[in-house]
């Protein structure tokens, strides 16, 4: 254990209280993947934890508060029992004093091992023996469970997804029959899951149970099993098909499309980084399976990457060509570009306006 979190620990049983590290990072630490996200439970109660974390006003919704200690992210929660939820949110808590009725209301039972100072392991459901089984199952009623929070739905498959875990054959059936009550959720909260199970390696398997579950049908999203893995969420979602662009930017979306547009075309060169850009030509280009270095070295040799860059100027080009402000001004750099791309013309002044001269004689 970090000496950083062993210290956290240590002080809040100094002042006479219980403290554990407590799911994912306890989970993710036995499966041996390092995590910096950390939870910690205690029976100290917020008040307490403020006493004996006096310069910290970072209080959060659950009854604690959020350390930021180097690349650590520890939020500090006090046991409780969570008596009504609304919009998936517990709205009635009562703090209480017992580790194992606050692990219960946790969601799935490799979330609730936890791990005192001296690295000891307290595992009091079972959880150590789902994380060996590679079994995702969720603590209690199945369906009363995701309809409590129906985010449940999307961590019980990212899970499966990142850790390569089976979904637990009652709780899948209890997904698939209960799939719509994704609809409570934010769209923004889903594509922050579907992004961590796009990001994963085994991202195939999310997708399947997702579509075993009819929850891709119900967000319009289809997709073909020859999806190349990138590490880019973007070059993921251009390779989906998505009929609404849910809580995505404008930007995102551009990326996207454009993403689709180069992988359509199946190549990348000089007109492709000129229209396209560097970012979206190498992410299609992984796509594509071609060779970045070169695609970044090509775009290292453009002389020319914006209109901006051409070397002749508007005012110049209707003073050779003798005429007024109109869209064939527009018209001609584009035709100036293009020859410069394919290498027919150098991006120079003189050059460019020995062109010109070749047109206005047309």
């Amino acid at each position: 254990m970090d000496k950083i979190l062993r210290n956290i620990l240590v002080e809040i049983e100094n002042a006479g209280y219980e403290a554990y590290l407590v799911g994912g990072y306890v989970r993710d630490y036995l499966l041996g993947i390092k995590s910096l996200d950390v939870d910690i439970c205690t029976n100290a109660l917020p008040k307490d934890l403020h006493k004996l974390f006096p310069n910290n006003n970072n209080a959060n919704n659950y009854g604690g508060f959020n350390l930021q200690i180097k690349n650590y992210n520890v939020d500090i929660t006090t046991y409780r029992k969570e008596l009504k939820y609304e919009n998936r949110k517990p709205v009635e808590i009562i703090y209480i004093d017992s580790l194992e009725e606050d692990l219960k209301r946790r969601d799935f039972t490799i979330n609730t091992v936890c791990m005192d100072k001296d690295e000891n392991i307290i595992d009091l459901l079972n959880g150590i023996q789902d994380i060996n089984n590679c079994t995702i199952k969720i603590i209690g009623n199945s369906k009363e469970r995701l309809e409590e929070d129906p985010l449940r739905i999307f961590r019980a498959i990212r899970f499966a997804t990142v850790l390569n875990f089976k979904i637990e054959e009652n709780l899948f059936k209890e997904i698939k029959n209960n799939y719509r009550l994704i609809a409570r959720l934010s769209f923004n909260r889903i594509k922050q899951e579907l992004n961590k199970i796009l990001l994963s390696k085994n991202f195939l398997v999310g997708l399947k149970l997702l579509k075993e579950a009819k929850i891709l049908d119900l967000l319009n999203i289809t997709y073909n099993e020859d999806i190349v893995y990138v590490k880019d969420i973007s070059g993921m979602w251009a390779q989906l098909e998505v009929k609404e662009y849910f809580a995505f930017t404008k930007q995102e979306i551009r990326n996207i499309i454009n993403i689709r547009k180069i992988v359509k075309s199946g190549v990348v060169d000089n007109k492709t980084l000129y229209n396209f850009g560097l970012y979206n030509s190498l992410i299609a280009g992984e796509i594509l399976n071609l060779n970045t270095k070169e695609i970044n070295q090509m775009y290292k040799k453009l002389t020319i990457k914006s209109i901006k860059d051409l070397d002749i100027s508007s005012k110049e080009i209707m003073t050779i060509l003798n005429i007024p402000p109109s869209k064939k001004i527009k018209d001609i750099e584009e035709e100036l570009v293009a020859k410069i791309l394919e290498g027919k013309l150098k991006n120079n002044n003189k050059d460019l306006q020995k062109y010109l001269l070749k047109i206005e004689k047309r």
